[in-house]
């Protein structure tokens, strides 16, 4: 009888726990739900069969950012869409307009003309820790507002967009996400979004990924100011090129990789006489380069038009030539 009354109060102590957790998910959901929305599709494809085009439906969730109608989704779920309809909480469908979208972090924003909506907030995802709680809302296989709790698993991952361009900054979570997904915020237990249900890996269990708030945020704001994301371009098609030891060290790199100029485009937006077809970038604005996706990264919208430097191995030295970008189309 003695033993009995620890493990008694060990129980109590899960209990207690168990139902705090449980609070918590609970009053989560309370707070975030009548923000989620089901979106639905017509979209246009290629009958694998015929060839022909077809008319094919397709689904996935978003949250509202705005009381007078602003929503956030994947540009996946949006793209290519010829009817797209938005089913908010109270049963209400509507449909929406396309304000913008930006393939290079898998983000749009649509816009419904309703008021007085229930709108939801981004968190800073610049401090964010891995094992704080993370909960999911969507509309998997259509099943509206299901919800899905985990936690942050890790930060700082990155996901290949579907142009090919590299997202930074993505999150990872145990949260469960299922097609349907897609599009549905990721919010921390106060309820502000933590980031954008984005992507799983089908053959992996618990392993999930949300585009962070931070990026979601300023993509967003972009795409309502100007319906697009403006970002430096080169005018060049590069490659990845390992580089010998010997040229590493007579020019004093940093990185063992660069990126190899295989052709520089006729009437191309950027002005880059000074580049040449065989120059290896080695490093823009002072920053080294190793990849494609390092330049990506430094081509931001604040250089487009600006003068910049670049350092490129040309005959195996090292030449500082100097560019002025364009805007990317």
């Amino acid at each position: 009888m003695e033993n009995d009354y620890p493990l008694q109060l060990v129980q109590h102590a899960d209990h207690q726990l168990l139902d705090a957790y449980s609070g918590t998910i609970t009053q989560v959901v309370h707070n975030v739900a009548d923000a989620v929305v089901h979106i639905e599709v017509i979209k246009s494809v290629a009958d694998p069969r015929t060839r022909q085009q077809r008319d094919a439906p397709g689904s996935g969730s978003g949250f509202i950012i705005s009381s007078d109608g602003f929503v956030v989704t994947n540009n996946h779920v949006i793209e290519q869409a010829k009817v797209i309809r938005v089913s908010l909480a109270d049963g209400r469908k509507v449909v929406a307009e396309l304000k913008g979208a930006d393939p290079s972090t898998d983000i749009a924003v649509l816009k419904i003309y309703e008021n007085n909506l229930k709108a939801l907030a981004f968190a800073d995802s610049s401090k964010l820790q891995p094992g704080q709680i993370a909960v999911a809302i969507g509309n998997p296989l259509g099943l509206q507002h299901t919800v899905t709790a985990g936690v942050v698993s890790a930060l700082g991952r990155s996901l290949r967009a579907s142009n090919g361009r590299l997202i930074d900054d993505v999150i990872q979570t145990d949260a469960s996400l299922n097609p349907g997904n897609s599009g549905g915020p990721l919010v921390n237990s106060s309820g502000q979004v933590i980031g954008v249900n984005t992507a799983m890996i089908p053959t992996a269990h618990g392993i999930c990924f949300a585009v962070s708030s931070n990026l979601a945020a300023y993509v967003a704001g972009r795409l309502i100011m100007n319906g697009r994301v403006k970002r430096a371009y080169l005018g060049i098609a590069g490659q990845l090129v390992n580089l010998t030891e010997r040229m590493i060290a007579a020019n004093k790199l940093q990185k063992a990789t660069g990126v190899y100029i295989f052709e520089i485009e006729a009437d191309s937006p950027a002005h880059n006489r000074q580049l040449q077809t065989g120059d290896i970038i080695v490093s823009l604005r002072e920053r080294s380069v190793g990849s494609v996706d390092d330049m990506h990264k430094l081509l931001s919208e604040e250089f487009i038009g600006q003068r910049i430097s670049i350092e490129v191995l040309r005959n195996g030295r090292k030449v500082n030539v100097e560019v002025i970008p364009g805007e990317m189309k």
